[in-house]
Parts: structure tokens; C-alpha cells; sequence
């Protein structure tokens, strides 16, 4: 993507885009995938099917692995077959939880601690169905 720049949030290197199999070289199913990563390997996310455009912000193993929990406590909520609400509603719904604007309500771009704040509110909302 024209004019994309992102910063390391670990040293503060400028991104290179890079293919799958620098930041995977043991996934071959990831190799055609692209991805923004620091030049010195402390932080990657990934990029949108076929563009260059990334999914979130540069994020470590640990902030990666915080994004992963907050999505698995938030997604039940909409992804169900009888889901009490739809995507956006869901979205909505965090956001409000969370004190912030909707259009920034997005797990890719958080960091570990509002991770953490997602999965407390999202299983608060889960346990008061349970």
C-alpha cells in the first residue's frame, strides 16, 4: 500500500513488507501470505488477502497471543448459530464496554492490556447467560 508506515512498538525500526515464508519458513501454506515486519524480527502482523494493507498494528508474540484470547472471548458473542448479536452490535457493544470510539474498536490494533480488559467483559457477558 502506498505510503504505509509502520513502526517496531519494540525498537522502533520502520516495517518492511515481506512474504510468509520470512516470518514462517516452517509454514508453506503461509508463503504466498504477506506481511509487515520489523527488519529485526521483534514484531509482524499480517496483511489483508491480497493487498498490502495491514490487519492491525505491529505486534510481538505475547501482544499476538493477547489479540488470539480477546477474539476467542469476543467472537462467541457473534459468531454463534444462534449468536445474541450480530457482528456489528458486537463490536458496538465492546466499545462501549471499553470507553472508546467505535471505529477504534479493533483487536488488531490493541495492546496486551486492553486484551485483557476484553476477555474480562466479554466473559462477564458470557456468564450472565450461563
Amino acid at each position: 500500500m502506498e505510503g504505509t508506515m509502520m513502526l517496531c512498538p519494540v525498537c522502533g525500526s520502520e516495517a518492511v513488507l515481506v512474504g510468509g515464508d520470512v516470518v514462517y519458513p516452517h509454514r508453506q501454506d503461509l508463503y504466498a501470505k504477506r506481511f509487515w515486519r520489523c527488519p529485526r524480527g521483534c514484531a509482524h502482523v499480517g496483511c489483508h488477502p491480497g493487498t498490502e494493507q495491514p490487519l492491525g498494528a505491529l505486534a510481538t508474540a505475547d501482544t499476538r497471543q493477547a489479540r488470539q484470547r480477546a477474539h476467542a472471548a469476543l467472537d462467541p458473542l457473534w459468531k454463534r448459530p444462534t449468536g445474541r448479536m450480530g457482528r456489528g452490535a458486537a463490536y458496538r457493544w465492546l466499545a462501549d464496554q471499553l470507553g472508546i470510539p467505535v471505529d477504534q474498536c479493533h483487536i488488531g490494533s490493541f495492546d496486551e492490556a486492553r486484551c485483557v480488559q476484553v476477555v474480562v467483559v466479554c466473559n462477564r457477558k458470557e456468564n450472565e447467560h450461563v
